[in-house]
């Protein structure tokens, strides 16, 4: 007697048996493809012995130590995104005037816009483009505490530009002030004819440096990295012809102050609350060129604080 003879047995039984079979041959096919493509793709993965170098001869990018790799981010390749707008980053907005106004009653000195600054625009170590002094004002016991963000003023009148002996440095139509690193070779001039301390040398480049309004992101309708990240909303960015902004119509309708209006460069940066003892006296060191200074009877070190001028109001 066979098993089909067995009772019980019946033609659905052997029709289920068969296909239990087959479905369970195919499942353990399919687990063993996906084994070995999964075995491929972990091999693939797997980093191949190496003496310290990718697959062009050059150091792995995790071990670039931080801001070497500026100079490769900053030739005529950072005007490149702007081919489609017609050398937008080269001749900016015509009919507008970007500027901004800094309301000192609202920051907090955070430094978010110093760091922000830092990763937008890829800035070395021991240099800044924007950064926020904390003063101490007065003399002891009568003293206070002030902030005071700094960056290029983007003047109506620069003088860095006239002093550039190289033409790397100009201004576009919308007052923005840029600089050519592939013309500039570092004389500092420039550095030296900014009467807001706000241009450097960068230790990279060895060119001269500066903030830009983070050009890149406002020629793309994004605001500066530093006004994106105030915490305190402090900073401001606007369009000084457009007289229907609401910032525009804030400098024009109230009291704001300039840094330094006596030097003639028309800054456009505004500031709300500026104190008397910081308008023409900004604290930190007038240039990085000790020997001129020298040569000029001026020594090296922390501005003087002349608390005899007033403030004078736009």
């Amino acid at each position: 007697m066979n098993e089909h003879d067995e009772p019980g047995y019946s033609l659905r039984t052997d029709r289920r048996g068969f296909l239990g079979a087959a479905l369970g041959t195919a499942a353990a096919v399919a687990a063993t493809a996906a084994a070995v493509v999964a075995g491929a793709g972990s091999a693939q993965a797997q980093p191949a012995p190496s003496d310290g170098k990718d697959a062009l001869g050059e150091p792995p990018t995790s071990l670039t130590p931080a801001g070497t790799d500026y100079e490769s981010g900053q030739d005529r390749s950072a005007y490149a995104y702007t081919a489609k707008d017609g050398d937008l980053a080269r001749t900016g907005f015509a009919g507008k005037r970007w500027g901004m106004l800094i309301d000192l009653r609202k920051c907090i000195g955070c430094q978010s816009c110093t760091s922000a600054c830092k990763f937008e625009n890829n800035i070395p170590v021991g240099v800044f483009r924007t950064w926020v002094p904390d003063v101490e004002l007065g003399t002891f016991p009568d003293t206070k505490r002030a902030f005071l963000p700094r960056l290029c003023n983007h003047c109506e009148r620069p003088s860095c530009i006239e002093v550039c002996p190289a033409g790397a440095t100009w201004q576009r139509q919308d007052g923005i002030v840029e600089i050519d690193g592939d013309l500039c070779w570092g004389c500092g001039a420039c550095v030296n004819a900014c009467p807001y301390d706000a241009r450097f040398i960068n230790p990279i480049t060895l060119t001269a440096d500066k903030c830009t309004f983070c050009a890149q992101r406002v020629d793309q309708g994004l605001l500066p990295a530093c006004v994106e990240t105030c915490v305190g909303g402090a900073r401001q960015f606007c369009d000084l012809g457009n007289r229907s902004d609401p910032v525009t119509r804030q400098i024009l309708a109230g009291a704001v102050q300039q840094l330094k209006p006596d030097t003639g460069n028309e800054p456009r940066v505004f500031y709300i609350g500026l104190t008397t003892e910081l308008q023409n006296n900004l604290p930190g060191n007038p240039t990085l060129w000790s020997v001129e200074q020298k040569d000029m009877g001026r020594d090296q070190g922390d501005w003087d604080i002349d608390t005899s001028k007033e403030a004078s109001h736009v």
